[in-house]
């Protein structure tokens, strides 16, 4: 006898068909959009990341005059894990910035392995804050990143804590502020840090960061030394009022650590500012 099973077929053929247009659901068979933004983890972070993203590379990154006289470092985070501070010392690096706080709601997991592995190898170190002026005042990150790693004392191995003020990984590029506003919190950190610590903060940002999210403010110049990040032969322009850098983040894939810098100077004046 002959059995009917056309109408069952058609649907198991539809949603066969079906099954093959829709991804899968769940970890297992999750499609990522490419044209999506993938946000990152707070707490993730860290000194340049939005570099690449927004001013992409130029050629022969990190080239100086032969006049020039530069002093190697690098900076790290979490990213880096445990580092090793000796094959750094031993390929010219003598000064170091290490990642202490985010936000108010941070701490660096490897802080202590890299701020005291990087001082006992005979470098002079310092910390970094990475500011999300989206969350809270100035005032109160500026005293987070003091009580969590980003005090100064005048040991001469000791420079003094930065403010790493760049694109927003998390949401908009100038966390929601207007120029005025964005210059009124970063005063508001500078000035909380001062207080805390007698030291003027180091500003590390990039030209053009600094051009959209404070309208290229020079309020900061006379007073904060000045980080630039521009992963090139050569600076170029840089923030309004700042007539030299001090620091140079050059490259974000150096060997060892990925993030490179020169000091605009030789040791003695690493030394200096140390030394307030």
């Amino acid at each position: 006898m002959r059995v009917h099973r056309s109408g069952t077929t058609l649907a198991g053929a539809a949603l066969a068909a079906l099954a093959l247009l829709v991804p899968l659901a769940g970890p297992a068979g999750a499609v990522q959009d490419p044209g999506v933004r993938q946000v990152p983890a707070r707490g993730t972070a860290s000194m340049g990341m939005g570099v690449l993203a927004h001013d992409g590379q130029g050629s022969s990154p990190g080239g100086v005059s032969v006049q020039a006289v530069q002093t190697e470092g690098v900076d790290v985070s979490s990213h880096q894990g445990n580092v090793a501070w000796s094959t750094l010392w031993n390929s010219g690096v003598k000064w170091a910035y290490v990642k202490a706080t985010e936000g108010t709601y941070y701490k660096n997991t490897y802080f202590n392995q890299q701020y005291t592995g990087s001082y006992n190898v005979g470098m002079i170190r310092g910390t970094y804050h990475f500011a999300t002026p989206d969350t809270t005042t100035g005032a109160a990150q500026a005293d987070y990143f003091v009580n969590n790693g980003g005090g100064w004392s005048k040991d001469g191995r000791t420079l003094p804590g930065v403010l790493d003020i760049e694109w927003n990984p998390y949401g908009a590029t100038c966390y929601g502020k207007t120029q005025a506003g964005m210059v009124a919190w970063i005063r508001d950190f500078v000035n909380r840090y001062k207080a805390r610590t007698g030291r003027d903060a180091v500003i590390y940002t990039a030209t053009s960061w600094w051009t959209q999210c404070t309208g290229n403010s020079s309020a900061f110049a006379a007073t904060n030394p000045l980080w630039i990040a521009r992963y090139a032969a050569s600076v170029g322009e840089l923030p309004a009022g700042w007539q030299y850098y001090t620091m140079w983040q050059y490259t974000s894939s150096g060997p060892t650590v990925g993030d490179h810098n020169h000091f605009n100077g030789d040791l003695s004046r690493v030394q200096a500012l140390a030394n307030g």
